[in-house]
């Protein structure tokens, strides 16, 4: 099987030759193995690791976004992003707000909203010409991110309230980012041609515990925006796969009715989200997309228990299909090489 092949059988829940890969790692981790495998970019390490998926999005031509000689970086919907240090690396927060002192929805639509026309769509069908053979996706965990990216701009507690209120001004740019992705995502894969196999979008709906919003407060917020995503990409032949972190089984039946294909995380140390009972209770209607453990399993474990984790989820987890095996987030910058390496040299060895 090709790589696209491989990856098509395991959402249709047919068994593919092998189990196939993803990639998720922080700039520090995809720093170093480049350096390992002598490559400049993340798609040099993702064929050195042997990933059967490619992510092809268009490119940014619109206005110039700042930048500041400390890091700091403006995105397109005007929240600015400082890197922040830790004891391992440095992770990129807000430190601006642009939503916080809004009262009215007169003041949210004064805004400059990001426009989908700031992208070169024409670029798409040659870019996924550079990956024959791979399975293409499109998006990232901030397509539609009704809750995260809203909360860098506004700040989290306020979007929590925002969200058990029902606040005119954060539904309003709820409507403004829904409208934008839907958009952009359409227009990716009318230049795509039917040669995009699946697209990525994201919204963080559980804690570690359980649920970060009421399953009601989902049903009258997000349900119908969620549904006319999925709807839209699979009119265009292609699949979803929807990030969340945490724990969200109360909602995964209701993510299944909506039209979610895939769910992409799958954190095992959340409650609840142990790959291996929810292959059982879920698997014949949602791939499953993730579950290597990046929160401390994959740092602390031995390479011989590594490979045996490894083997125990494409055994059990890919069996029939409806498998994508990934980290269950981004590889964490205090992650040993060694152990990302073993990883997927473990996944990798059953094709030759």
């Amino acid at each position: 099987m090709t790589s696209r092949e491989r990856v098509r059988a395991a959402f249709a829940h047919e068994q593919p030759d092998h189990t196939p890969l993803d990639y998720f790692a922080t700039p520090e981790i995809e720093t170093a193995l480049e350096r390992r495998f002598g490559v400049s970019d993340e798609n040099g390490v993702r064929k050195a690791l042997g990933v059967d998926i490619r992510y092809v999005n268009p490119p940014y031509t619109g206005p110039a976004l700042p930048r500041w000689d400390d890091g700091s970086e403006m995105n397109l919907w005007g929240v600015i992003k400082k890197p922040m240090p830790n004891e391992y690396g440095d992770y990129k927060e807000s430190v601006n707000s642009p939503y916080a002192a809004w009262t009215t929805v007169e003041e949210a639509e004064a805004f400059d909203w990001p426009s989908p026309d700031w992208y070169d769509y024409g670029a798409i069908p040659s870019l996924i010409d550079e990956h024959p053979g791979k399975a293409i996706f499109t998006g990232s965990f901030g397509v539609q991110d009704f809750i995260n990216n809203i909360a860098y701009g506004r700040g989290v507690e306020q979007v929590l309230i925002d969200i058990a209120s029902e606040d005119p001004v954060y539904l309003y740019i709820v409507e403004k980012r829904h409208a934008f992705y839907m958009e952009q995502v359409e227009r990716i894969l009318e230049a795509g041609g039917g040669r995009i196999d699946a697209v990525l979008c994201g919204d963080d709906f559980g804690t570690q515990r359980g649920l970060l919003i009421s399953p009601e407060s989902f049903e009258r917020i997000f349900a119908a925006k969620k549904r006319e995503l999925f709807d839209l990409v699979h009119s265009y032949g292609a699949r979803i796969s929807h990030h969340s972190c945490g724990s969200t089984t109360d909602l995964i039946p209701r993510f299944i009715e909506l039209g979610m294909d895939a769910l992409q995380t799958i954190q095992p140390r959340a409650d609840r989200m142990d790959p291996y009972l929810l292959k059982r209770e879920f698997g014949d209607a949602l791939l499953l997309h993730g579950a290597v453990d990046v929160q401390g399993w994959l740092q602390r474990a031995s390479v011989e228990e590594i490979e045996a984790e490894i083997d125990r989820l494409m055994e059990v987890i890919g069996r029939d299909g409806g498998y994508i095996m990934s980290p269950s987030h981004n590889i964490q910058p205090d992650t040993p090489l060694d152990h990302v390496l073993a990883f997927y040299r473990a996944a990798t060895r059953r094709r030759k």
